[in-house]
């Protein structure tokens, strides 16, 4: 049974952040740094304080001395004999600090809160982002979604469906399948270099085409860009994907391939590499 997947795309999609205070390179502190000036103060003990906030005693003393010496002044001082035998306070520079960061933080909180309600069902979009960052020397790149995955005896066949229901079967090791995380249902992309792929004229009475490639993709011509010796043909299969398939300049105008034209974009399985987003 294949093992079950998340798929980023049907998560929530949630805005998270958090706030620090920083001059220049150096940074203060962040909420941790400022619950354990708010627990000195409350408990005029960093033993206390340091428990409170679950800090050990050396890594609060720590902290402590960062934050005098950044602040260019003493936020913590602690104080001896008397007679309630010492103990830690805060300056009063360090009680402001401490409402100061806690009103940003409340307005940190409430933009979040604002960011979030905007995104809301923008999921598919920012999906959609990290599939067009992907960069590769594939000159054609098609996403879909798994739908059939065929056990060899060493290699797996792997169909995947584009999204106008073209089918694009790869072949792949075990291994790859594995460690791609491959599952019917899960997304994925190919990958298959323009040289890779020849293009066909079918007959006039649209007899299926015999050939050895498994992967056979009707479209039409888009554009086609020559060169001196090579043109760059596209093809605009059906639900919008494109194709494109570099060919001789006398291949183009035997096959008669222009702007309009139907075509056959043809390539093996073993030429289609499969990836995932990370």
């Amino acid at each position: 049974m294949a093992p079950e997947l998340n798929d980023p795309s049907h998560e929530p999609l949630e805005v998270g952040g958090s706030v620090w205070f920083q001059a220049g390179a150096n940074t203060l502190g962040g909420a941790s740094r400022i619950e354990l000036l708010a627990a000195i103060g409350e408990t005029g003990s960093i033993t206390s304080a340091a428990k409170a906030v679950g800090m050990s005693y050396k890594g609060a003393w720590d902290a402590v001395d960062a934050m005098n010496n950044l602040a260019g002044e003493p936020l913590v001082v602690r104080l001896t004999g008397g007679k309630g035998g010492g103990g830690t306070t805060l300056t009063p520079r360090a009680l402001k600090l401490i409402e100061t960061f806690r009103a940003v933080e409340r307005e940190h909180r409430r933009f979040l809160e604002r960011a979030g309600a905007a995104i809301e069902g923008f999921a598919p979009d920012w999906d959609l982002i990290g599939r067009i960052g992907v960069k590769t020397s594939a000159r054609n790149q098609l996403y879909g979604t798994v739908a059939h995955i065929a056990r060899g005896t060493i290699n797996d066949e792997v169909s995947l469906t584009l999204p106008g229901g073209h089918t694009i079967v790869a072949v792949l090791t075990h291994e790859s399948t594995e460690s791609l995380g491959l599952a019917v249902g899960s997304a994925a992309f190919a990958l298959i270099k323009a040289s890779w792929v020849v293009l066909l004229v079918e007959r006039e009475n649209s007899a299926p085409l015999k050939l050895s490639a498994r992967n056979q993709l009707r479209g039409i011509v888009q554009s086609v860009k020559r060169g001196a010796v090579s043109a760059e043909v596209s093809l605009m299969l059906e639900g919008g994907a494109i194709i494109t398939a570099v060919v001789t300049n006398e291949s183009a105008e035997s096959l008669g391939l222009a702007q309009g034209a139907s075509a056959v974009a043809a390539f093996k399985a073993s030429s289609v590499i499969l990836g995932v987003k990370d």
